[in-house]
């Protein structure tokens, strides 16, 4: 029985972070992982995109220039998109629990390759 395009196919990524050398190892890992991923530069940018009221999944790192962070694009995007699943990342700020939404992730970095991908794995099943 066909089951069709295993889940990461199906599902697009959109990875947001400032530093073009950590989104692009980033995009890297989820694409070879078999995730289609889309990136932006910045909060501003990401919720500019035609598509950006339908964001199925959310990599971002915490901190970012502009008006909006990368706690606030999780929580705006868990407001637009409420089953998107969201993985937060950053190799400076740790969190509060209410810092980001209900069923968002956290990653700190330098990230395992590995453990990104079965994060977010684990971020779309739920």
């Amino acid at each position: 029985m066909n089951k069709g395009p295993p889940l990461e196919a199906r599902i697009p990524v959109l990875v947001v972070d400032d530093e073009p050398l950590v989104r692009i190892l980033t995009v890297q890992v989820l694409e070879e992982a078999g995730f289609r991923v889309e990136e932006a530069g910045s909060s501003e940018e990401a919720l500019s995109r035609p598509d950006g009221h339908q964001i199925a999944a959310l990599v971002t790192d915490i901190d970012m220039p502009g008006s909006l962070d990368g706690r606030e694009l999780a929580w705006r995007v868990r407001a637009l998109c409420p089953a998107a699943a969201i993985l937060v990342i950053s190799g400076v700020a740790m969190p509060r629990s209410d810092d980001l939404p209900p069923n968002a992730g956290f990653l700190t970095k330098p990230f395992d390759p590995k453990r990104l991908v079965r994060e977010l794995r684990k971020l779309l099943l739920n």
